[in-house]
């Protein structure tokens, strides 16, 4: 079995030195010793989640009557290698990666609703013993992927819970979590062959849960960053990154702090935030009470991108401080003459000094 998610780790890993190595290339060469069913997906969820960086959509920013039509479609699906075709036949002008991730918060969202009716354990021993059998009487067959599909669960989850109903059988107690993990990373450390298999399937078929995906959402929003931090020097704005912020002993800060503040459509903007994902009700008022408000707070008003869109009617804050945008600005003004007040932490650290 090909060591397919340490391989993504470290190829994904590379594109932080330039955006200009897309996930996407990456991600294709960490897989190409799949055959080519088991790589489909995988290439549709890279391609989907790259798409918005090479090729971006003018329907990015939707209305909340777009974005409810959209999630009406997507309760009829799962996370299968055909959902994203249907979508996009459905909604041709819309982006991809836009249309993945509406499709990955809904799925996730309806998870969570759900979950706790398969993990009980009279539920999980019914799916352990079933997959017994079946496994027995058809050793090649994809038996935890048609039981997932067959009980609404995601793949992903469905092989967490089978592998670590296995493990409590090995072993007699609970697996610690970092066994659990690894195996769902590399499931050829798992030691029967035909569970490995199964594991394997359920995870290269998920585009929603499991460690691939976890590795492609980590790659995609390292990416933004890297594109974000790309499109400030082309036009010669010094920032700060959070990295730089917290060595100067700030704890929770925005991906970017501009040393000179700027002005994006008439608002003054601070601080740039990246979000690599779709910008829905719920993610946002997380994100305002996580997030945004403590650097309105510290930093003053600033600017949020989400990437792969938002629903139009969130961007609702601008008077009191907080922009929402698609993309980077190309109406950017530069405010020379900062005020004490406007100026970057760094610089107000070394007056006092």
């Amino acid at each position: 079995m090909p060591l397919v998610f340490r391989r993504c780790n470290i190829k994904l890993g590379l594109a932080s030195g330039a955006a200009t190595k897309t996930v996407k290339q990456l991600f294709l060469t960490a897989v190409s010793d799949l055959t080519p069913s088991q790589v489909a997906l995988s290439q549709l969820c890279a391609e989907a989640c790259v798409d918005q960086i090479l090729f971006p959509s003018s329907k990015m920013r939707l209305s909340r009557a777009e974005y409810k039509e959209i999630v009406r479609w997507t309760e009829k699906l799962r996370p299968t290698r055909r959902c994203m075709k249907i979508l996009k036949d459905k909604f041709p002008s819309h982006s991809q990666s836009t249309l993945l991730s509406i499709f990955s918060l809904e799925y996730q969202k309806w998870i969570k609703r759900t979950f706790s009716r398969h993990h009980v354990p009279d539920v999980i021993e019914s799916y352990y013993q079933r997959y017994l059998s079946e496994a027995k009487a058809q050793p090649t067959a994809p038996v935890l992927l048609e039981l997932a599909n067959e009980v609404d669960l995601s793949p992903a989850l469905m092989a967490r819970i089978i592998l670590d109903r296995f493990l409590q059988g090995q072993d007699g107690g609970m697996p610690s979590k970092s066994v659990l993990n690894s195996m769902l990373k590399e499931p050829s450390l798992i030691p029967d062959q035909i569970l490995a298999s199964n594991v394997y399937q359920c995870t290269i078929n998920d585009c929603c849960y499991g460690p691939l995906v976890d590795c492609i959402k980590h790659a995609i929003g390292h990416e933004h960053e890297v594109l974000l931090r790309e499109k400030l020097k082309e036009k010669n704005l010094s920032f700060l990154d959070e990295n730089h912020l917290r060595t100067m002993g700030y704890d929770k800060t925005p991906d970017i702090i501009l040393e000179v503040p700027v002005a994006v459509e008439g608002h003054i903007v601070h601080w740039i935030e990246s979000k690599a994902s779709f910008g829905d009700d719920q993610s946002h008022q997380t994100y305002l009470n996580e997030q945004f408000w403590s650097y309105w707070n510290r930093f003053g008003p600033g600017l949020v991108i989400y990437w792969y869109g938002f629903i139009g009617e969130l961007d609702c804050q601008r008077d009191r401080g907080i922009l929402l945008k698609d993309c980077f600005p190309t109406d950017i003004v530069t405010l020379c003459h900062a005020t004490q007040q406007d100026r970057s932490p760094e610089s107000q650290n070394k007056d006092k000094e």
